[in-house]
């Protein structure tokens, strides 16, 4: 069992307590097409969270105020949410960037995890219950690889005097359903893997460690590129010892479907027979100028940009709730313009009105009980307001106010 550690995250924002009681959550399963809903009094949710070599663009942003909807919603259920998320301070892209710009692989990593943590405070997302670097677990790490080589469900290839491992994989693994039609190989091939390196058992085994020397596993740690462990163990590792036999939701944008959710759950299956992955959640894609925001194209809408322009947090906020967590959409200025607009209309009305605030709190947790339908909750938002605006009622005002703090992670303030 892994010693359980984690990193500093970020201060955790108020979230008001609300009256009445909210309907169970019902949300889409991406594995299966099935709602799924939490049955018992805990909620467990695994999120797979940055590799820190580059700043928070909108599309991180959407997938982690996404699930941050997930766990305001639990909450306001009365769920005990503990929420694991991993931080992959040790991957290539890093050790890459690193070397591109002359700085240390750990420097960059510090600092883009500072600001991280930054942005994340700025946008109010709760925090993970758990924020864990794969750079703390690398001994645990060592311990499961060793034993799954030992058990032989791990083989190795070696090439001028460095061994890799993978796990020894087959076809009846990936049969899952929402894996019906896609062209795997070609998949694991375009997202980092390497279905095509000789001597491969199977084209879809994941590598599961780097650069092994002389049985040493951390021979040349100090250098970067010289050893990792493979992505997909990390995050079955952490899931298993910060979430135990009962994932509720798996989660991570819709690019990790395959492989790296699917070989996640293969590992957490060899290292925890016993476990249960309930429901998976895998966030749409943001899109800038025609294509899919991303590092390696360049095009990314960073969100300290966005607020150095003198954008206010809150109107970020509100463009990404401004879309279905599954639906992949493109960015555009305007969508800042109808968010600034929208929060300057809710203002007003929190300032001027209030009637009828209890009936909108139960319309906006019909909505997100639907699917986190936080469009449909935004539209509620604005018929009441435009009906209410000068409906002076104190009351209603201060739940209108906890209500957007609380469920949307809005302030009003």
């Amino acid at each position: 069992m892994t010693r359980k550690v984690s990193m500093r995250s970020w201060p955790a924002p108020q979230v008001p307590s609300l009256p009445g009681t909210a309907p169970t959550l019902r949300v889409l399963d991406t594995r299966t097409g099935e709602r799924v809903s939490v049955t018992g009094s805990d909620a467990n949710l695994y999120v797979c969270g940055i590799t820190p070599y580059d700043a928070t663009h909108l599309g991180h942003a959407f997938t982690y105020v996404s699930f941050d909807i997930l766990v305001r919603t639990w909450l306001d259920a009365g769920l005990n949410v503990n929420y694991a998320q991993n931080i992959t301070d040790i991957d290539d892209p890093l050790f890459e960037r690193a070397e591109e710009t002359d700085v240390s692989w750990r420097e960059l990593a510090d600092s883009q995890i500072e600001l991280f943590r930054t942005d994340m405070e700025t946008l109010n997302v709760i925090p993970p219950t758990n924020w864990v670097a794969v750079s703390e677990i690398i001994d645990p790490l060592v311990d499961e690889v060793k034993e799954l080589i030992e058990e032989g469900r791990a083989y190795g290839l070696t090439e001028d005097g460095r061994t890799d491992y993978y796990l020894e994989t087959s076809d009846d693994d990936y049969r899952s359903y929402h894996l019906e039609g896609m062209d795997l190989i070609s998949v694991f091939r375009e997202n980092g893997g390497d279905p095509d390196r000789p001597g491969k058992k199977h084209p879809l085994d994941p590598i599961i460690w780097k650069g092994v020397k002389d049985g040493d596993f951390q021979s040349e740690g100090a250098r970067a590129g010289a050893w990792r462990p493979g992505w997909h163990i990390e995050c079955a590792l952490i899931g298993r010892d910060y979430l135990g036999e009962t994932v509720d939701i798996q989660g991570g944008g819709a690019d990790l479907v395959f492989p790296h959710q699917e070989m996640s759950l293969l590992h957490m299956a060899d290292f925890h027979p016993e476990v249960n992955v309930r429901g998976q959640m895998n966030i749409g894609m943001v899109a800038f100028e025609g294509h899919k925001m991303s590092k390696s194209l360049g095009n990314l809408v960073l969100v300290s940009r966005l607020l150095q322009r003198g954008f206010e947090p809150m109107v970020v906020r509100l463009v990404l709730l401004g879309h279905l967590w599954n639906s992949d959409w493109e960015y555009t200025d305007e969508d800042l313009d109808r968010a600034e607009r929208r929060l300057t209309r809710w203002r007003r009305v929190h300032h001027t009105g209030g009637a009828g605030a209890a009936e909108l709190l139960a319309k906006v947790r019909e909505r997100l009980s639907d699917n986190l339908d936080t469009p449909g909750a935004l539209a509620v938002i604005d018929e009441w307001a435009e009906t209410n605006e000068y409906n002076d009622d104190r009351d209603g005002a201060a739940l209108f106010k906890d209500m957007c703090q609380a469920l949307l992670g809005v302030s009003l303030s």
